[in-house]
């Protein structure tokens, strides 16, 4: 991740980490949903052991205290130092003695203590309010931000294409439009749309990250306009400066043509372009005494050329585009 990604994720981590959430229901959906994602059974010493691995310091303090708050149970937490394969040092949460009555509680383990591959039932069927715990969760536990002014999106990884299931359909019951991928043997859940990005943000209490997502996207955008008119501009002056080369170039063969026989005002319109080589037409008619429209200046010209170019192939000779490098 880029570092303004880094910044973006740590923002709405802290903020939703901060939320004082008084609905159990919501706290227990919160947990369940960052052990599904973030954790994983294992045996230690015959008995089933919850493990949970965070990327925010925050994240992981908040589950701790959830799990001795809701269940009473302690738990130990330890830091994972980067990796090759890793860059950011991690935070791990362990329950260890009262593991396999975590894991019921919270639905890793169904009644006939099978894991359960995707999230509990019950949860996915909760009411409305539960739902927010459950994209809370899923973002502290597996959910990146990129940068505003490129793609826009969030993504979860998810452990198992139920998980991922699962949480689209916990974001289509919030009003949010997210979907499901297989990348390269993982789950991912994308939220791609900045309508439903900020839809989820506002769903899980995320208001001041939220402004700051909006402001950083007005700016990228603003940047992004004024950098397309300026090579609109660019490209229009490019063009400009080529037609007026062409022009001019014409123009001198026009005259080596017709020599003396040039009509004195389409002579007069042919020398007013010699002599501003790089004004425009309407320019160009300022120039002229007494002055002229664009359309006048440009008939001229276009006449002369003509003129120049019949006498041309009359006679055998190149016409007013010998010459002429085309662009």
């Amino acid at each position: 991740m880029s570092n303004t990604e880094d910044k973006l994720a740590q923002l709405i981590k802290d903020e939703i980490a901060a939320i004082d959430e008084s609905n159990p229901a919501v706290r227990l959906a919160e947990l369940s949903t960052a052990l599904r994602f973030a954790g994983g059974l294992h045996l230690i010493s015959g008995k089933i052991a919850v493990e949970a691995e965070f990327d925010h310091k925050p994240s992981a303090t908040r589950f701790r205290n959830v799990i001795h708050g809701h269940f009473g149970f302690r738990s130990a937490a330890a830091i994972s130092a980067p990796t090759s394969t890793k860059k950011y040092e991690s935070y791990i949460v362990r329950v260890a003695e009262n593991g396999e009555a975590l894991a019921r509680h919270t639905g890793l383990l169904d009644s006939r203590r099978r894991p359960v591959r995707g999230l509990p039932n019950k949860l996915t069927t909760s009411h409305i309010s539960e739902t927010v715990g459950i994209l809370r969760g899923a973002f502290l536990a597996r959910g990146t931000m990129t940068d505003p002014g490129r793609a826009q999106y969030i993504e979860f990884v998810a452990p198992s294409n139920e998980a991922a299931m699962a949480l689209v359909g916990a974001c289509g019951r919030m009003g949010v439009s997210a979907k499901a991928r297989d990348v390269r043997g993982g789950f991912r859940v994308v939220i791609r749309e900045p309508e439903s990005v900020s839809q989820f943000l506002e769903a899980c209490g995320a208001h001041e990250s939220l402004k700051s997502w909006l402001e950083i996207r007005s700016r990228r955008e603003v940047r992004a306009n004024a950098n397309r008119l300026v090579n609109f501009d660019d490209a229009n002056l490019r063009r400009s400066a080529q037609a007026a080369v062409a022009a001019c170039t014409r123009v001198e063969r026009a005259f080596e043509i017709l020599g003396d026989s040039v009509p004195e005002h389409l002579a007069y319109a042919g020398k007013l372009r010699l002599e501003h080589r790089e004004a425009s037409l309407d320019e160009l008619g300022h120039y002229a005494d007494p002055v002229m429209t664009k359309d006048a200046v440009a008939g001229r010209i276009r006449r002369l050329l003509a003129l120049a170019d019949k006498h041309a192939r009359d006679n055998g000779l190149p016409t007013t585009d010998f010459g002429v490098i085309d662009e």
